[in-house]
């Protein structure tokens, strides 16, 4: 899981990332970089846009300005206009003003004014700088109950020569979802923190939806890239090297998994009555497993299909034609995911308490690989080796959240990752992420979400609706 989606671990159905929140865009919005062949890095279905999240706060949460932050931008205001042209087609302009930049520009102003005419008048001068703001425009057609046209252009601050368009398509198939997205320059996010911008990129993609808890599910996709990646303002500065599957290329992927949920335990208590809870979706004490286990394979043509070969990895059922540029790659997944919640959330302090914990094995070859070196190793009486026990590892995940007091709650996502070659400290922690949620209680299941990534320094406020 990519933490800052700030979701309970599991999509429902498998490893496919969703689209990763930043405040590094006006859209709010970056694509995980594909993976080798997990994750693979597409969007699930609609979620709302950010001009509807940010028209929400507007209107109904009495927030004229919405704050974000990210370097090396800064502190940054949102404000939003709509504009309804008719009843199915809105248009939204996204206006952005960099506060800190502002402030800075005045403390190192060589003008003192003494008088406060004089002070108006210098702010009046540095408003008018040009770097101080960013606009966005987007467009919004509702073509049917199940058809969502979507446009998007933004020119960010005095980046006048590499304006940001997007358009998307969504059609609700019965259990399934469509998405057809364009996008140029597309940003994508690797694990390091490093956000890369390519010139153009395309995709296609289908995913079945189901809420079972016994289910199969399946996701197929195609995408497109052309043109050379390169760094946007990175950061982190941690690998310069450009992730393989952005190079230029088409790449056809799908996944298919199975999941079987189990209630350990769920309560039979009654309900406080006539007191509706701060969230539906969160009102239900349990204790409950997850599993998954699941199949993903790519095919790739172009200069994507080459593949990096870390020394610590295997490949899986790996493929590679060089005369044609092609490449296919497969394996396989498991998960097993915890979950147990106390609190009905319906008391004013301290009723909700939920816990997750989740193992990805996101490489079956990788661990079968290990597990039979182990196996070996223990029959014949020898030390275990290091590079067969780290192979066997999973990718772990932890969430935890407490109400602090009425509808707002605070959260904390984080992965763990053991390193066997570092004795002193294998455990690190990667990426974590600390939250304030605010239940919108009249709307059954939704929240305003204030969240915070230290390794990335960023901050963002955002709004979600049906999302535990």
């Amino acid at each position: 899981m990519t933490l800052r989606k700030l979701r309970w671990v599991m999509d429902g159905g498998g490893f496919w990332d969703l689209d990763i929140s930043t405040p590094k865009t006006l859209d709010g919005l970056a694509c995980p970089v594909p993976g080798d062949p997990l994750p693979l890095a597409l969007s699930r279905g609609t979620r709302l846009s950010r001009p509807r999240q940010l028209q929400f706060m507007h209107r109904f949460m009495h927030a004229p300005l919405i704050p974000s932050y990210a370097q090396p931008h800064g502190l940054t205001l949102h404000r939003l206009l709509s504009l309804p042209l008719s009843d199915n087609w809105f248009v939204f302009v996204l206006g952005q003003f960099n506060l800190q930049r502002f402030v800075s520009s005045v403390q190192n102003s060589e003008e003192k004014p003494k008088a406060f005419s004089s002070w108006l008048k210098t702010f009046g001068r540095h408003l008018q700088q040009k770097s101080l703001y960013a606009l966005g425009l987007s467009s919004e057609f509702q073509l049917g109950q199940d058809d969502t046209l979507l446009f998007g252009l933004e020119d960010a601050y005095d980046n006048t020569d590499k304006p940001r368009g997007k358009a998307v398509f969504h059609h609700k198939f019965p259990q399934h979802d469509l998405t057809v997205e364009a996008v140029y320059p597309g940003l994508f996010v690797d694990k390091a923190g490093n956000y890369w911008d390519v010139p153009f990129s395309m995709a296609v993609d289908l995913a079945s939806v189901t809420t079972s808890d016994s289910s199969t599910a399946y996701h197929l996709s195609a995408h497109y890239t052309s043109g050379s990646p390169m760094q946007f303002e990175n950061i982190q500065n941690q690998n310069d090297r450009v992730p393989p599957t952005l190079l230029p290329g088409l790449a056809f992927k799908s996944a298919f998994s199975y999941r079987r949920k189990v209630d350990i335990w769920r309560s039979e208590a009654p309900k406080l009555k006539l007191v509706q809870p701060y969230d539906i979706f969160l009102s239900n004490p349990h204790v409950s497993a997850l599993g998954i286990i699941g199949a993903a394979a790519t095919t790739a043509f172009g200069d994507n299909s080459a593949r990096a070969q870390a020394k610590d990895s295997s490949p899986g059922l790996f493929l590679q034609a060089f005369g044609l540029k092609s490449s296919f790659l497969a394996d396989i997944f498991a998960s097993v995911s915890f979950t147990a919640q106390h609190g009905n959330f319906q008391r004013l302090f301290l009723d909700l308490t939920r816990f997750q914990a989740q193992l990805d094995f996101p490489s079956g070859f990788k661990f079968l690989s290990g597990a039979t070196g182990l196996t070996q190793d223990l029959l014949n009486s020898q030390q275990p080796s290091m590079e067969a026990v780290q192979a066997i590892l999973p990718n772990a995940t932890l969430s935890l959240q407490q109400q602090i007091v009425g509808p707002v709650s605070f959260r904390v996502d984080s992965g763990i990752s053991v390193d066997l070659k570092n004795p002193d400290w294998p455990i690190h922690t990667q990426e974590p992420v600390f939250a304030l949620e605010y239940a919108l209680q009249v709307l059954g299941s939704a929240k305003a979400v204030a969240w915070y990534c230290p390794k990335r320094h960023e901050f963002m406020a955002e709004l979600r609706f049906y999302e535990t």
